[in-house]
């Protein structure tokens, strides 16, 4: 199992998004699946391009109702992201989330006077967390469950509380105390 110091905050991981089998009941990656499919139809000029991308519109509206999420066609997803329970995520259609990030349930990523925010790499959003404004989280936060951050966040910090409050994120161990390389 890879420690979270392991996961890239620059190249995405797309493993993480991949289904298990194609008929695997798992519609977090679905609702993923179908915005993949929409843009890269949407980019492209073939001739059954537009068929397609009110195939995946369709698959989008589907598994948004199955998840309950809103998140839009047109936003911006880097690779690699992790949604176990995308029960009520809320995303606005020009916040930018970054590769790797891992969005629990109940998660806001929204406007707050008229800006949105922006996620680095590698971004851990805890459930019912609500991340407002013009703001900026660094590669490798953690915000923590019902967190609203409405602050910048410097990499590799931590974001606890109702407003939350940033903490430097404490040091992760890759070798159990008392290991071999003591």
């Amino acid at each position: 199992m890879r420690n979270s110091s392991q996961v890239s905050a620059t190249h995405p991981d797309w493993s993480r998004e991949k289904k298990t089998h194609f008929f695997a009941w798992d519609p977090a990656r679905s609702l993923l699946a179908s915005l993949r499919a929409y843009q890269r139809h949407a980019a492209s000029h073939g001739v059954l391009s537009p068929f397609l991308r009110r195939v995946a519109v369709l698959r989008h509206r589907f598994w948004s109702i199955v998840t309950g999420a809103d998140i839009p066609l047109n936003c911006t997803i880097e690779g690699g992201l992790l949604m176990p329970h995308a029960n009520g995520i809320v995303i606005h259609p020009e916040a930018r989330i970054g590769p790797n990030c891992l969005i629990f349930q109940q998660v806001t990523l929204g406007m707050r006077k008229g800006e949105v925010p922006t996620l680095g790499g590698h971004v851990d959003v805890g459930a019912g967390a609500r991340v407002l404004g013009a703001i900026t989280i660094g590669d490798h936060c953690e915000i923590g469950a019902n967190a609203v951050v409405l602050v910048d966040m410097p990499p590799w910090s931590v974001a606890v509380g109702v407003p939350a409050s940033i903490r430097p994120r404490p040091p992760v161990f890759t070798d159990p105390p008392g290991g071999a390389n003591e």
